[in-house]
């Protein structure tokens, strides 16, 4: 990292002390923070499955750790204790994920950062390979994914589409994109709260999945705004898939009460979608996104509920 890198990932950490011999935290606590040894020195040790105890090489400045449960948000696997007076910088979950919005090519350095010392640490024990296919599966898994719907998010799905437009397109070759919307998705957030809310978009991410499969793309790109990217397949085959999705959606319902003590609601959903296809309606990636959105404001105009194509401009 840089030097005003290095800065700015300093001025989110918090220091603190530890007197030798006191815990930092012990096996099977909860907790959302990393920790990075500015001095001094922590000792590790952790309960196998027999109940015997193991103890770790002892680690020193630069080293790290705690880091699952900032990532994954698991319990702590092992006990950590002060084996001299340390000073500890401490980092956040909620700090970590500022940084990682705010700075992505930031946080990516950071990742990679761990990942080399995880590498070194784990390679002196006898579970590095599966400690290590661990910990880089959560990795992973953490930067393309939208924890809510399960679905891939906004940057994974922009850099697929990247990658399909550096590839070029032969005479045969096309690709198209759905840009999808809940119709009067705000109303059930204000009427029934943001936890309903948070069930829709959960429920709905887990039923397109299961419509488009595994060779398209699924992903949430903010709010109830979802794309799907179709690599090698046109408008009619897009138009197919988007009926697809408001056929399955439509037969989701979720009940929702107002107040406990009232009836409740039952609540069914519908989509507005918006296609556009390469090389005809778009010839860069920007244009593509941006004709499925026109179209998807065409459908929400026409009364909702409804797949409209970027050629129907014309």
């Amino acid at each position: 990292m840089s030097g005003l890198e290095l800065d700015a990932v300093a001025s989110i950490l918090e220091p603190r002390i530890y007197p030798r011999g006191s815990m930092v935290f012990s096996e099977g606590e909860g907790g959302a923070e990393m920790f990075i040894v500015h001095t001094g020195k922590i000792g590790m040790t952790s309960i196998d499955g027999n109940g015997e105890c193991h103890e770790c090489k002892p680690f020193g400045p630069k080293a790290f750790f705690g880091e699952m449960s900032l990532i994954e948000g698991i319990a702590r696997s092992e006990t950590c204790t002060a084996l001299e007076d340390t000073k500890l910088l401490v980092l956040s979950g909620i700090n970590f994920l500022q940084m990682v919005w705010d700075t992505p090519m930031l946080g990516v350095k950071f990742l990679k950062a761990m990942a080399r010392i995880k590498i070194e640490r784990l390679s002196q024990s006898s579970g590095f390979l599966e400690d290590m296919v661990q910990w880089g599966e959560i990795a992973r898994r953490r930067a393309v994914t939208d924890d809510l719907s399960g679905l891939f998010n906004r940057r994974f799905i922009e850099e697929a589409v990247r990658s399909r437009f550096c590839r070029g397109f032969g005479e045969s070759r096309q690709c198209s994109l759905l840009m999808i919307d809940f119709d009067r998705f705000r109303d059930i957030n204000m009427v029934y709260g943001a936890i309903a809310g948070d069930a829709v978009i959960s429920n709905a991410g887990a039923t397109i999945q299961r419509v488009v499969g595994d060779k398209r793309i699924a992903s949430r790109l903010s709010g109830d705004e979802f794309a799907i990217f179709l690599p090698d397949s046109g408008t009619n085959e897009a138009i197919d898939l988007a009926r697809s999705i408001q056929a399955e959606i439509a037969q989701l319902f979720l009940i929702f009460r107002t107040k406990p003590d009232i009836q409740p609601d039952r609540i069914n959903l519908t989509l507005s979608i918006g296609v556009a296809s390469c090389p005809n309606d778009a010839q860069t990636q920007t244009d593509l996104f941006h004709a499925a959105d026109r179209a998807l404001y065409r459908a929400k105009e026409e009364g909702r509920n409804r797949v409209c194509t970027s050629s129907d401009e014309t």
